[in-house]
């Protein structure tokens, strides 16, 4: 991404490593040897009431190891194999460079792998399918019930909003892409949610009433990103930059990408 302006900031009055530790002790449990962070992707669905914008988020299961209890948005961990399922439209060529990242992984196949695995996170937690309403068959795990409803995946209404890294040293490491998408993109709503149970429980907030709920750390950073984009970019237009955290030098920072 040659010739793009970069900025490198300490989050707001700049967060050591001890205080990330801190905050996110209890999303992210510490282990003892390195771990390279593995693609996930994360869906933040949007719904216009009136003047309002209210988001979807989900509470995870009280049984499950990690973050029992907290409210998140649908998403998960990155399948390679997403990459190889047809779809209705492909991304917006601008969203797919910035998804796809930087080096030798960032392909076309990688974002679309990155992007794909946000819609089918969103349909197995949340029972959301985004797509077009048209014959779609398939072969791909994961991707029946898609086929069973008549809905193709679609790409091009995604829009990159942000990326985090998880700290050095957890249990769990994911290098995060955070989409977003309209309610009005969702070409089935099914009545009784997905077909896992990782979320018992699903409600559409106020972006203002959202950053208060019992949500990570990361999750209420990324809500107040995406509200001060919607003041001047309510439509998300692609190919903006976003702003991207992670850990360096022992400080976690902000860069726009």
């Amino acid at each position: 991404m040659s010739g793009r302006k970069r900025e490198s900031r300490n989050v707001k009055d700049g967060m050591s490593r001890a205080d990330v530790d801190r905050v996110e002790s209890k999303d992210f449990a510490l282990g003892g040897k390195p771990m390279r962070p593995r693609d996930a992707a994360t869906l933040i669905l949007l719904d216009r009431d009136g003047a309002e914008t209210r988001v979807l988020l989900g509470r995870r299961h009280r049984a499950h190891a990690f973050m029992p209890g907290k409210f998140v948005f649908p998403g998960g961990r990155t399948d390679p194999t997403d990459s190889r399922v047809a779809i209705a439209a492909p991304l917006h060529p601008d969203e797919e460079q910035r998804i796809a990242g930087t080096g030798a992984r960032a392909t076309p196949a990688r974002a679309r792998a990155i992007a794909l695995s946000a819609i089918r996170e969103a349909y197995e937690e949340a029972g959301l399918l985004i797509g077009r309403r048209e014959a779609f068959q398939t072969r791909h795990s994961g991707w029946q019930g898609f086929a069973e409803h008549g809905v193709q995946p679609a790409l091009d209404r995604l829009r990159f909003v942000a990326r985090a890294i998880t700290p050095p040293g957890r249990v769990r490491r994911f290098d995060t892409r955070f989409l977003a998408a309209w309610r009005s993109d969702v070409a089935c709503e099914l009545d009784d949610g997905g077909p896992t149970n990782e979320l018992e429980e699903l409600v559409w907030l106020p972006l203002s009433q959202a950053r208060e709920a019992d949500i990570p750390a990361i999750t209420r950073t990324v809500l107040d990103e995406l509200q001060a984009r919607l003041k001047d970019d309510p439509e998300l237009e692609p190919g903006r930059e976003v702003p991207f955290y992670r850990m360096l030098h022992n400080r976690f920072v902000r860069a726009m990408i």
